[in-house]
Formats: C-alpha cells, structure tokens, sequence
C-alpha cells in the first residue's frame, strides 16, 4: 500500500492509500471519493508533468508519501449554453 498526498491550490489535502499497480484514474476516483468533486474533473501534476488517466502509479514513479499537486479542471462556458431552434 501506498500512501500518496494531494495538496490542492485552494488549501485543500487529501491523504489516499493505494497500491502502486493501480492507474491514475483509480487514484483519481478515491480522491473524488474524499472531496465529492466528479473523478473526470480533476488534474494531477507534479512540477509540470500531468499525469494520463490509463498509467499506473509504478510507472509513474509515485511512491509512498508523495506529494502530488491537486487541480480542478474547469468546464467552458459555451458548453452550458443549448443552441437556440428558429
């Protein structure tokens, strides 16, 4: 098990135990799990480097309590509008 540690922009943290076989999109999922944000929402990075959803966290090199930092993907806001019918 590993124990890996989210430190959000907006003050927030979040401690997640995993294994390292597991991917980022798993991580990604326990995280939503502790915050109630949507899984697909949130960006993992490390310095610069953003982390995909299908790599695991072996391959990414993520080891026990390690920092990660925690981002929100925001959504446009042309995406909300519905197209008007004439």
């Amino acid at each position: 098990m590993t124990e890996v540690v989210c430190n959000g922009h907006l003050g927030k943290r979040v401690c997640v135990k995993c294994n390292t076989d597991d991917t980022i999109g798993d991580l990604k999922k326990l995280i939503a799990a502790q915050t109630g944000t949507r899984w697909n929402k949130i960006v993992l990075k490390k310095g610069y480097r953003i982390f995909k959803n299908h790599v695991s966290l072996g391959d990414c090199e993520i080891h026990n309590s390690m920092n990660l930092e925690l981002y929100y993907q925001q959504i446009p806001f042309f995406c909300h509008l519905t197209p008007h019918t004439v």
